[in-house]
């Protein structure tokens, strides 16, 4: 009987801020190996991140959509 390796899953976490309107925006950290992969829920912005990934979010956040206060 062949064996078989077991998939990698991959890991995902998120980032969240608020606006100044009390909206919610979230950027999605996929991890596969070491890469890592950012997609914003809100406008589908994505970026490949091998170092500070949730810095690199919370950076989008601010920027693209005003969105600064945290949890």
């Amino acid at each position: 009987m062949p064996s078989t390796q077991p998939e990698r899953a991959m890991q995902s976490s998120k980032v969240s801020r608020w606006d100044q309107h009390g909206r919610e925006h979230t950027v999605r950290v996929r991890k596969s190996g070491v890469q890592r992969t950012l997609v914003c829920e809100t406008c589908d912005w994505n970026r490949r991140a091998q170092f500070l990934p949730w810095l690199k979010a919370e950076e989008h956040l601010a920027e693209a959509h005003q969105a600064t206060v945290g949890p």
